[in-house]
């Protein structure tokens, strides 16, 4: 998940990188259903199509403008399908551990170094690495020191956060997120957008908004006739 999401980012902007990762609702929906079971309403169906339209908005004035990137495009898809997943399997496994997040969290760390040692072989990283002049400067370390706390920040509290709400409304936060950090990088710096490039955003924050209502007003429903079941 966050190998898809630094990639994207390499390939694109932080501005674009909203749209890239904006299918994560509509991939939230598919693995709901393939492996939780759990079927959508005709409602939130509309409220992913309203998405899907956003996100092809978005990627046809990325082409028109010149800035498109397919290696990002394809990332960010990946990025989106690897958090809806995360987050699937997060809320699905959590109870096997107790709801233990220091130990899923050590788990998952663990085992993203395990897999990401070998990508580095095969990508040549480790030569590049090897290389670098400022390998044993102390500014390098203090800033991989940093951003390995950052992560594992990043990783603990997504995972208190599906703890304690759903897959789902960690999904819709972090969709709220990037809509604030493309607005925060494009005035930083400095992007010149189209009109119909900012509605494609606009057009996804909706949709998903929508979305998150319908599941709302559903949660509290199905609460609602559980509580009364448990009266009666």
């Amino acid at each position: 998940m966050i190998a898809t999401n630094n990639l994207c980012l390499k390939y694109t902007s932080v501005a674009y990188y909203y749209i890239g990762r904006s299918l994560t609702t509509i991939f939230n929906v598919i693995f709901t259903f393939l492996i939780l079971g759990e079927k959508t309403s005709k409602s939130c169906m509309v409220c992913c199509a309203i998405i899907v339209f956003g996100f092809w908005l978005g990627v046809d004035q990325e082409s028109l403008a010149g800035s498109l990137s397919l290696a990002g495009f394809i990332f960010g898809i990946l990025g989106s399908l690897s958090l809806s997943l995360y987050s699937i399997f997060t809320k699905k496994v959590l109870p096997k551990v107790n709801g233990e997040i220091w130990a899923l969290s050590y788990a998952n760390n663990t085992y993203a170094t395990l897999l990401l040692i070998p990508l580095m072989v095969l990508n040549g990283e480790l030569g590049e690495l090897s290389s670098y002049s400022g390998l044993f400067q102390p500014y390098f370390w203090e800033i991989i020191l940093v951003g390995g706390m950052c992560g594992f920040a990043i990783g603990f509290f997504t995972t208190l956060q599906i703890k304690f709400t759903s897959a789902l409304t960690h999904n819709i936060s972090g969709t709220a997120k990037a809509c604030a950090q493309t607005v925060l990088a494009s005035y930083w710096y400095q992007d010149k957008k189209s009109v119909l490039w900012w509605m494609s955003n606009f057009i996804v924050l909706f949709g998903s908004a929508c979305y998150t209502r319908i599941k709302q007003v559903d949660m509290e429903k199905r609460h609602k006739e559980n509580d009364a079941y448990v009266r009666v």
